[in-house]
């Protein structure tokens, strides 16, 4: 009375004619790629180099920030007097 009733086993679909070498697909092995000691190496010192530029622009531009701000002061006070 408690115990689960199962369906039926499905039927086991229809044998093909093919063997199991004809569905698998043939696999191609991965296309080597050699990358050169040298070009690793330009990689990172163009990357250095791109970091440093881009540190020195935002230096440039804060520093210019801050003698803008200190000229207006200077100047503001200036044209009170």
């Amino acid at each position: 009375m408690f115990l689960p009733k199962y369906p039926e086993s499905p039927t086991p679909p229809p044998a093909y004619p093919h063997t199991v070498a004809d569905q698998t697909p043939a696999r191609r092995p991965a296309p080597q790629i050699s990358v050169s000691t040298g070009a690793v190496a330009a990689v990172l010192v163009g990357g250095v180099v791109l970091t440093a530029l881009l540190a020195a622009v935002a230096v440039t531009a804060i520093s210019v920030a801050v003698t803008a701000v200190v000229l207006r002061s200077v100047l503001r006070d200036q044209h009170r007097r």
